[in-house]
């Protein structure tokens, strides 16, 4: 079987970087937010391939030849995984993602009581987990986990609102994730989240501290300050006080777990995700907030942003791992100069892949055919082509399956 061209769907969410996405594709910005950039499977946005048809009715057709008979039988017929480009201009919301068993059961509740699956009332798009990696760009800034209950109360320390002060002793008098859990649901909890007016105070008084150079996270500070420009008097302004503040260089990866709350903050970079469109959202959003499915899920334990170092297949290519089974990122990269094998470069990886090229231009050879890829072009190789090579000079990105 042949590969098949991909065109990805485009996401125009509000936090979306307006000029990112366009530039990547070698397209005229239109003035609107291009927020994300879709290629996968899922039903809410598949990517048409070059017969028109969507890739889930393409998947549908024929799942053993594009899937491989291994993973239809796995999955259950489905791409498992969704790769994403995001550029993100302004804060994104505070948010966590289901298990796969929460988000069955919820979806199957959320079915039974007649809620249509795309209304705004809906929480769970699909019954599946949303385990993600992202792979940076650009310098790409967010907030991931929580910090150790002992770090936290050292943030709090010294603020004197009364909010920070009742955070630190809850950290203080139960220095474990009882505490830290107690803490979290002080701000997000609808009968216990802060007035406006309090998550003022605290984000002047981070102000203040920053600039008489007292503080013990310098970076949290600044970043408090920056959710609070976007959304003034939201309480998940204040959570970001507990919470670890993560930078990535370009080529650094971090891997969320379902459970983990993050919010990311600003720059462009590569997700790849179990194909789920499952967020529950505690804040930082004008959208929907399910504060007690947030409290359901979270993980309140303490743990360092998972990073994950990426690693040497072969002489042109690296792997990024992330613990699951849906999905695993690797990019290759074709330098000038470099000759090619007789055949091409080979392009580790098995079953049904998403080729996504990040510059120059490269040739990929599978069995039945070959394809020229530019920045921004996509393809599906589907099982049944088997081994994939390549030659040319340039970058790409491929998501594949364990």
């Amino acid at each position: 079987m042949s590969m098949l061209g991909l065109t990805g769907r485009r996401q125009s969410y509000d936090w979306g970087s307006r000029t990112a996405i366009p530039e990547f594709l070698g397209q005229e910005a239109d003035g609107g937010p291009f927020a994300e950039l879709w290629f996968g499977a899922h039903p809410l946005a598949p990517s048409t391939v070059s017969s028109g048809r969507t890739l889930d009715e393409a998947i549908a057709e024929a799942p053993a030849a594009i899937l491989g008979e291994d993973i239809d039988r796995a999955f259950g017929g489905r791409l498992p995984y969704l790769l994403k480009v995001i550029a993100a201009d302004r804060p994104l919301s505070l948010q966590v993602h289901p298990t796969r068993e929460h988000a069955e059961e919820s979806f199957a509740a959320e079915t039974a009581a007649g809620i249509p699956v795309d209304s705004p009332r809906r929480t769970y798009r699909d019954a599946n987990h949303k385990p993600e990696m992202l792979v940076a760009l650009t310098r790409f800034t967010a907030l991931c986990g929580f910090r150790t209950p002992r770090r936290a109360a050292v943030i709090l320390e010294g603020l004197g609102t009364d909010l920070t002060d009742r955070l630190h002793r809850l950290l203080v008098d139960n220095p474990t994730a009882h505490g830290m859990r107690a803490a979290f649901r002080t701000l997000v909890s609808h009968s216990l989240r802060p007035s406006v007016a309090a998550v003022d105070e605290v984000v002047e008084a981070c102000r203040s501290r920053a600039a008489a150079g007292a503080s013990p996270s310098p970076r949290i500070d600044r970043f408090v300050s920056l959710l609070a420009e976007h959304h003034p008097g939201d309480p998940g302004v204040v959570a970001a006080l507990l919470l670890n503040p993560v930078t990535l260089q370009p080529g650094e990866a971090m891997y969320v777990p379902a459970g983990a709350l993050h919010a990311y903050i600003h720059g462009t970079g590569l997700e790849i995700m179990a194909a789920s469109d499952n967020v529950l959202r505690a804040g930082l959003t004008p959208k929907k907030v399910d504060a007690d499915e947030v409290l359901q899920c979270v993980s309140v334990t303490a743990a360092p942003p998972l990073r994950v170092a990426p690693e040497r297949q072969n002489p042109t290519s690296v792997a990024y791992y992330a613990p699951v089974d849906d999905f695993e990122l690797s990019v290759t990269t074709l330098p000038a100069g470099i000759t090619a094998p007789d055949g091409g470069h080979p392009v580790p990886g098995t079953g049904p892949r998403i080729i996504l090229a990040l510059e120059g231009t490269v040739t990929l050879r599978a069995a039945g055919g070959h394809r020229l890829l530019g920045a921004g072009d996509a393809l599906l190789v589907p099982a049944r082509a088997g081994a994939l090579y390549a030659e040319g000079e340039g970058r790409f990105v491929q998501a594949s399956v364990p």
